[in-house]
């Protein structure tokens, strides 16, 4: 009876142990659950379940250890020791931020001394005439970045296996908050305040377990461009550099700006709507919709209305960096010698929303927080989204 008491109070604090990470990393059939809640609860009473399962154990153990035989014995101590390569495994190896580390060195070069290919891909922030660039291929490890742009403090987030990439104020009612990365939630990056230890969604900063559940971080607008064409538009500004000792965690995602990764967790599918199709998101009027990546690399430009409001999305000739402006309901645009230039008067416009040339020069378009993301993240986090589908 001691035996069988023993062996499954053990087994019992081994499972505890792995569930408390199996629901909130990227383990088989893991991010397919509805179960917050339930790794939340483990995750605040762990130490209480270790409490009670070691108190259990402990007389049967010593007494199994000192009655039964030198195989029993080392039967006993061979399922404990089991049991502590357990606790070390996913508390020390296994969690999240023991597997990506913030930046030990932050540095942010001007262009004159930046190391960065200006074919990557960045994250751009302009706030007060200050504007500053961070590589995805960085951020992308690291989850998290924490700055200041024009005196503002700011979380630059990124999520390799959602494709997103977000920017937040790290104030928490006011008060500025530290954030680790706590693991994911339906793929979905999950960070942990440091004061309340709330899990916050990266997809779209909402407080999705703790005391501050429902609460939402403020965002900030960013943009998604290669590094060339964000220094075209911000030429003063500076870039956020690799830090040297994670150059071989950077060298991982070496292809992941192109969507070429290897991994089952950040590659690409290469047709339309599937898991990991490439979209371009975007909410208005509390209304969402996607648009397919491949339909807008074939179309380059495209001219669309829902919910009342008008849209233009556009791709430019590197065929990585979009953007989406309103658009007035009597302007049609189209790409004429490689320019974008509206149907109605010929005006000539650039990548950046401004008519550069014509009847309608000196006037610029209103441009839309956008996203480029896998779709099964758009779709989990926005479930009422619409598709664009071409016009028959």
């Amino acid at each position: 009876m001691k035996k069988l008491f023993f062996a499954i109070t053990l087994a019992m604090l081994m499972a505890v142990e792995i569930a408390r990470v199996y629901y909130i990393m990227p383990f088989p059939g893991s991010q397919q659950q509805n179960s917050i809640n339930l790794a939340y609860f483990l995750h605040n009473y762990i130490n209480l379940f270790r409490l009670i399962g070691i108190a259990a154990i402990i007389y049967p153990a010593y007494s199994l250890i000192n009655t039964g035989n030198r195989l029993g014995r080392w039967l006993i101590m061979l399922a404990i020791g089991l049991w502590l390569v357990v606790v070390y495994m996913f508390n020390f190896r296994m969690q999240a931020d023991k597997m990506f580390y913030e930046p030990r060195t932050k540095k942010l070069a001007p262009v004159s001394e930046n190391k960065v290919l200006p074919q990557q891909l960045i994250i751009g922030v302009t706030i007060n005439n200050e504007s500053k660039a961070y590589p995805i291929e960085i951020i992308g490890y690291h989850h998290q970045v924490r700055d200041s742009v024009g005196g503002v403090p700011v979380m630059v987030t990124y999520c390799t296996v959602c494709r997103t990439g977000r920017v937040f104020s790290p104030l928490v009612n006011g008060v500025p908050e530290i954030f680790r990365l706590a693991g994911m939630d339906h793929f979905n990056a999950l960070f942990e305040d440091s004061r309340t230890r709330s899990w916050w969604r990266q997809a779209n900063g909402e407080a999705i377990a703790g005391p501050l559940k429902g609460s939402q971080l403020s965002e900030i607008p960013s943009e998604q461009m290669t590094l060339a064409a964000w220094v075209a538009r911000h030429p003063n500004t500076t870039i956020l550099q690799p830090d040297k000792e994670f150059t071989d965690s950077y060298e991982k995602l070496a292809n992941y700006d192109e969507g070429k990764s290897k991994s089952k967790l950040t590659g690409t599918d290469s047709v339309s709507w599937r898991e990991k199709s490439w979209v371009v998101g975007i909410k208005l009027n509390n209304s969402a919709r996607a648009y397919d990546w491949i339909e807008l690399s074939k179309a380059r430009l495209i001219n669309d209305a829902f919910d009342g409001v008008f849209t233009l999305l556009a791709l430019e000739p590197d065929s990585a960096s979009f953007h989406v402006w309103l658009r007035p309901d009597s302007l049609n645009f189209i790409l004429k010698d490689g320019v974008m230039t509206d149907k109605q008067t010929s005006s000539r416009w650039d990548w950046d929303g401004s008519c550069t040339e014509g009847a309608l020069k000196g006037n610029r378009l209103t441009p839309v927080q956008s996203y480029q993301e896998f779709w099964h993240s758009w779709r989990t986090f926005n479930p009422s989204t619409t598709r664009y589908m071409v016009p028959n």
